[in-house]
């Protein structure tokens, strides 16, 4: 039996607790929950390509028609509640407009290598080093999801991708994207060589140019933050390639480069519908 869906009219009802004040959890996290915001997103998390599930539900009146059946497809649908617009811009905080929103349980972590084919199937990661900005990790995992990379890898020092605002840009991708994150001060290289991954360290000042030779079968595509890029000393011990770009001009977003250098990749692996 689908689940059967309640009318919320006060916006200081408990059951609305784990919606409250959202801007203001944005910075001070959730206790092991996050939010999912619009439609996609929520169908997303309701499917089975998502390691996470929901704990609740929050919609607009007028658009749970177009969900009930999504709902009642969920094992165990959970509590699915209705408030009007100003009783759930009341409760966020702030003024709604999608009328789609649920609350999701992250669970435990998983750990890397098991999100990593084993040796010699094809493998393709990418790495995020000291991204702190919630729109290109965003970005990056839309990206991770478009060209089929079998997972991401984040360093301590990045931020959450089940940030609001992450999951948002992401196009619902972080969870659907398999990822985990590195314990604090982790080798990125140690663990390319345990997981038997080819380290690339993408930075504009390499010699070698991405596609000057054929892409690795095993692939760890590595990214640090705008301005300051990766650590010298992990570029001395990966193999650096760069983005070949016009003259003059040497700068990309780093979710554009993550892209442009996964579909490099994933097409040099066989990956993407067409083949190479």
């Amino acid at each position: 039996m689908g689940a059967v869906p309640e009318t919320v009219t006060d916006p200081d009802d408990p059951r609305l607790e784990p919606y409250a004040r959202m801007r203001e959890r944005d910075l001070v996290g959730r206790a092991g929950r996050f939010i999912a915001e619009g439609e996609v997103t929520l169908r997303l998390l309701l499917g089975r390509r998502s390691r996470f599930r929901a704990e609740s539900i929050l919609l607009l009146p007028e658009r749970w028609a177009g969900l009930a059946e999504a709902v009642a497809a969920y094992p165990e649908p959970p509590p699915v509640l209705l408030a009007a617009k100003p009783v759930m811009s009341a409760v966020t905080g702030f003024p709604i407009h999608r009328g789609v929103l649920a609350v999701g349980l992250r669970g435990s972590d998983p750990d890397a290598a098991k999100l990593v084919p084993p040796a010699p199937a094809p493998a393709l990661v990418l790495g995020l080093a000291g991204l702190t900005n919630h729109d290109n990790v965003g970005a990056a995992f839309r990206n991770a999801a478009a060209f089929g990379a079998d997972a991401v890898l984040l360093d301590a020092a990045s931020c959450d991708p089940l940030y609001r605002k992450s999951i948002r840009v992401s196009a619902g991708a972080a969870l659907i994207q398999p990822f985990a994150r590195l314990a604090p001060g982790e080798d990125w290289l140690r663990l390319a060589d345990a997981l038997d991954l080819e380290a690339l360290a993408l930075s504009p000042g390499a010699a070698e140019a991405l596609d000057e030779r054929a892409a690795p079968a095993r692939a760890l595509l590595i990214l640090g933050t705008e301005g300051p890029g990766l650590e010298a000393a992990l570029l001395a011990r990966a193999r650096p390639v760069r983005i070949g770009m016009a003259a003059g001009f040497d700068s990309l977003n780093v979710a554009t480069a993550a892209g442009i250098a996964l579909h490099s990749i994933a097409r040099g692996q066989g990956r993407l519908g067409g083949g190479r």
